[in-house]
């Protein structure tokens, strides 16, 4: 039982615009079709700059035939390695063409058919963290 405004939905709303974090869901195509402000605060580009594009804005090329590959098969068999509480570490790239450390974390989304329609992917910047660690395993 909820109390006051403390609904599942004011509360999903609450997190999906107003958390730190990037929330960002791509079709099953690789489009992104929703961007929220976290997204714009860690990547730069805002949602109407996002929206519509490929993934790839913010994949950096090194790391997009590796991403279409396991994009694809989560597509395919609807199972990811990151669906359940584990973290992908990876560089990324914001509007600026500077790279970033981010961790993910991502949910499937089935569609009506069964099959996948997309999915959401949570992220965070942690460039500081990793240039951090770097800088103390070079002083070893």
């Amino acid at each position: 039982m909820t109390a006051g405004g403390f609904t599942p939905e004011r509360i999903a709303a609450l997190l999906l615009h107003a958390l730190p974090d990037a929330v960002v869901v791509s079709d099953a195509g690789g489009v992104i079709r929703f961007w929220n402000a976290g997204a714009e605060r860690i990547f730069g580009f805002t949602p109407g700059e996002a929206t519509g594009r490929s993934l790839d804005i913010i994949i950096p090329d090194r790391q997009r035939a590796r991403h279409w590959s396991a994009f694809a098969r989560t597509m395919e068999t609807g199972e990811s390695r990151y669906g359940a509480g584990d973290l992908l570490s990876v560089p990324a790239l914001r509007k600026d063409g500077s790279r970033i450390s981010v961790q993910f974390s991502m949910i499937p989304m089935p569609g009506p058919d069964g099959g996948l329609e997309g999915v959401i992917a949570v992220l965070r910047d942690v460039t500081a963290e990793f240039e951090e660690r770097k800088r103390l395993r070079a002083a070893r």
